[in-house]
């Protein structure tokens, strides 16, 4: 398993792209996608919703568990993917591409969020 180098990542397994003119893309990592299994339903904070960091801000269920999804950062929603409400699977089968979750315009410079090679010793330990 490989944590793209480009991306920084929470302790709660959220990983978040670069932010570009203010807007950072955020998924589920590999590792939280293969700990969960096989996700059948997503639910996503809505485009204009305010979400914090380190707070719950959606839902993924599959068929082991469900599991609250994690603000990595504090922002507005400007966008959910469609595409994974519809095929939650893409979460499992492409977590760093398709399978990305919301896009957010960031209130602030994230803070405590690890590089790949901290985040692979963190999920290691």
């Amino acid at each position: 398993m490989s944590n793209p180098q480009a991306l920084r990542y929470s302790k709660e397994h959220e990983w978040l792209s670069a932010v570009e003119d203010g807007i950072a893309t955020i998924g589920i990592t590999e590792h939280a996608a293969n700990a969960l299994g096989d996700i059948v339903y997503v639910q996503l904070p809505e485009v204009g919703d305010t979400v914090t960091a380190g707070e719950s801000c959606g839902e993924l269920e599959s068929t082991k568990s469900v599991s609250d999804l994690y603000a990595p950062v504090t922002g507005e929603v400007v966008e959910a993917n469609q595409d994974v409400v519809d095929d939650p699977a893409l979460v499992n089968t492409a977590p760093f591409e398709g399978g990305w979750l919301f896009k957010v315009r960031l209130a602030g410079e994230p803070d405590d969020l690890l590089t790949a090679d901290e985040y692979t010793a963190f999920t290691a330990g």
